[in-house]
């Protein structure tokens, strides 16, 4: 499935059709329309897969692996669970998931850069899966968590991606989405684009010495700023089917989505 073109329209179950829903509009400096965006992104991830985890533990201070194991804590992630991580990246998110669900559990990673899903299969993650969140390669009903780490700026279809989790989900089952919202307040959205827009690419470039990642991290910031907000994204997941759908927020700027789907297996979640 894709989603990237204008007019693109999906089909519900009532045989309606809905307007597609990008996490945000073309983004010119990068790419020229919807249809070059996914070959441009996977591009980007390919070429600085390497460079990605040094990135982001300079990003986080290094505390953003501990925070992805925090946040599968607190909301349920128990051994013996069957987890879906959507976007995996190099795997950070499948990495904590493997710990916590232990051996009787399943964790399986699923990202559309074949150069991230080879970083996450050297630091450790044992199942992976080449795919998108809009078109998820796995059967449907059987998984108890489903996570995307940061990634939801990426996905072509806000509708199309969030039917596709809810079909992969068992009834009961959990998404959990984490993403980055700039900060209400003027002052702290001004720091933080300083630091994403400006620090991080500088310190990419210095010390990994990769124009390419240098670019994905400006990337990074316009996508976290050009992004639909909060309110559109919880629409969205109760529009898809999701129950108990909400969004709880870290320190300002770090958001948590999350959704329940309905217990009864003819819910109806989009697929």
């Amino acid at each position: 499935m894709t989603a990237d073109s204008d007019d693109q329209r999906r089909e519900t179950g009532t045989g309606a059709e809905e307007p597609a829903a990008p996490p945000h509009p073309v983004i010119s400096r990068y790419y020229s329309s919807r249809e070059e965006r996914q070959e441009w992104v996977d591009s980007m991830f390919d070429a600085s897969a390497v460079h990605y985890d040094w990135i982001t533990d300079v990003m986080s201070f290094g505390s953003g692996r501990w925070y992805r194991g925090w946040a599968l804590r607190r909301h349920g992630l128990e051994s013996g669970m069957r987890l879906l991580d959507v976007g995996t990246g190099t795997g950070v998110i499948a990495r904590k998931a493997q710990d916590i669900v232990g051996p009787s559990g399943e964790v399986l990673a699923v990202d559309p850069s074949e150069g991230m899903l080879e970083q996450a299969r050297a630091a450790g993650v044992e199942q992976t899966m080449t795919g998108q969140g809009e078109d998820l390669p796995v059967a449907t009903g059987h998984y108890d968590m489903l996570t995307m780490g940061y990634a939801l700026r990426h996905v072509a279809d806000l509708h199309t991606a969030f039917g596709e989790y809810g079909r992969a989900l068992a009834p009961g089952g959990r998404v959990l989405l984490l993403e980055i919202t700039p900060p209400r307040s003027r002052v702290g959205y001004h720091v933080l684009r300083f630091y994403l827009q400006r620090v991080i690419p500088l310190i990419t470039r210095v010390f990994r010495r990769s124009r390419d990642a240098q670019v994905l991290m400006y990337y990074y910031w316009d996508t976290i700023e050009n992004c639909v907000p909060p309110e559109t994204i919880l629409a969205a997941l109760r529009e898809a089917g999701f129950e108990q759908v909400d969004r709880h927020v870290i320190f300002g700027i770090f958001s948590e989505y999350t959704g329940v789907k309905p217990a009864a297996a003819d819910s109806g979640t989009a697929t």
